[in-house]
């Protein structure tokens, strides 16, 4: 694993904050780049968006951003929810609201590569982190994604 071309994934949802700061801190990231659309009125206290912030640079050093780009809208997250969670219209929504907002070309990728992407969902498999470093990936070319669960 090379850190320069590695990004991380992470979710909060199902982890204490000693689970989740520490794998962070093993993972050697630079930074959590949150990619949630809502990022303060989450439940569990310490992923709101200024706490995590402080946890972040006072616990293990990392910086913080967020970068809303990489949020799917509020639409994509309301029909997901009403046909409760089905992942087959998730998807292809999300993929083409990124292509649609060509975020390979508006994120540099200094901030994703040696980062850790974000979000709410305990694992990658049916979250939008994941299929935002693998879009990236497949547009950017070298990217080793790994997901910290």
């Amino acid at each position: 694993m090379n850190p320069e071309t590695t990004v991380h994934t992470i979710g909060f949802t199902k982890k204490t904050a000693a689970e989740f700061f520490g794998l962070l801190r093993q993972s050697g990231t630079k930074r959590v780049v949150d990619v949630r659309l809502n990022n303060v009125s989450q439940l569990a206290g310490f992923s709101k968006r200024d706490d995590l912030q402080f946890f972040l640079k006072e616990i293990a050093g990392i910086n913080y951003i967020h970068l809303p780009l990489l949020a799917p809208t509020q639409n994509i997250l309301d029909a997901y929810k009403k046909h409760k969670g089905d992942w087959s219209i998730y998807e292809p929504a999300f993929l083409d609201l990124m292509k649609k907002r060509e975020i390979e070309k508006r994120i540099n990728p200094e901030i994703i590569k040696g980062g850790c992407l974000l979000c709410s969902e305990d694992k990658p498999h049916h979250c939008h982190r994941r299929l935002v470093a693998e879009y990236l990936r497949a547009n950017w070319g070298e990217l080793e994604i790994r997901h910290l669960v």
